[in-house]
C-alpha cells in the first residue's frame, strides 16, 4: 500500500507541478497576482520531489530513476501544450533581373504545420542571436532550393496580433509587428552547389 501510495503522489506531484510551472510563465485567465501562487507552488513541488537537492544526492538521482524508469516524468503534464503565439515568416526572394517574390513556408500536412507553429514559437523565444538566426537560415535554405536562380533573400519574422471580439465587431483586422530580419546571400562553393 505505501509503495502504491508513493507512486500516486509523484504522479501527482510531476502533473500539478507542470500545471503551476505552465501557469507561472504563460497567459491564463486566471488574475496576474496568482502568478507568484503558481510560481511557489512550483517550487514547493520541485522541493518534494527532490530536484533542489545537490546533484550527488543519493535520494535525489533515486527520485529521478523511479520517475524516468516508471515514465511518469515524461515531459508532460494534465494539460495540451501551451498553444504558440501566432508568429509569422515571410521570405522575400530576390532575383538577379530585379523582381521580388514572397514566400511563406509550405508544409504538406496538418502535423507539419503544427510542427511549423512550434519551431516559430521557439525561434521567438530563442534569446541567443546567433542560434536565432542559424534556425531562420535553415528554414531559408529548404526556400530556396525550391527557388534556385534567386540571388538573396531576406527572411522577416513577425508577430501577427488578432483583434479582440469587439474591435472584430467592429471590422478591425489583425496587425503585424516586426520582430527580426535576416538577409542571405547566395555564394558559390563549387560549380555544383549553392548554399547560403
Amino acid at each position: 500500500m505505501a509503495c502504491l501510495a508513493i507512486h500516486l503522489f509523484l504522479i501527482c506531484a510531476v502533473g500539478v507541478r507542470s500545471t503551476f510551472s505552465i501557469f507561472a510563465i504563460t497567459p491564463t485567465v486566471f488574475p496576474l497576482k496568482l502568478r507568484e501562487v503558481w510560481r511557489r507552488g512550483d517550487e514547493l513541488l520541485s522541493v518534494a520531489l527532490g530536484e533542489r537537492l545537490p546533484a550527488p544526492d543519493p535520494l535525489r538521482n533515486a527520485i529521478a530513476l523511479y520517475l524516468h524508469t516508471a515514465g511518469i516524468e515524461g515531459g508532460y503534464g494534465f494539460f495540451a501544450p501551451n498553444v504558440p503565439d501566432n508568429y509569422k515568416l515571410v521570405f522575400e526572394l530576390h532575383y538577379a533581373d530585379g523582381r521580388t517574390e514572397y514566400e511563406i513556408p509550405r508544409v504538406s500536412s496538418p502535423a507539419t504545420g503544427l510542427r511549423l507553429s512550434g519551431l516559430l514559437d521557439e525561434i521567438a523565444q530563442t534569446t541567443y542571436e546567433p542560434l536565432r538566426q542559424m534556425m531562420i537560415k535553415i528554414l531559408t535554405y529548404s526556400v530556396w532550393q525550391d527557388h534556385p536562380d534567386v540571388t538573396s533573400v531576406r527572411a522577416v519574422f513577425g508577430v501577427a496580433t488578432l483583434p479582440g471580439p469587439a474591435e472584430f465587431a467592429k471590422g478591425e483586422k489583425e496587425s503585424y509587428e516586426f520582430l527580426y530580419g535576416y538577409d542571405f546571400a547566395l555564394r558559390k562553393l563549387d560549380s555544383e552547389k549553392d548554399v547560403p
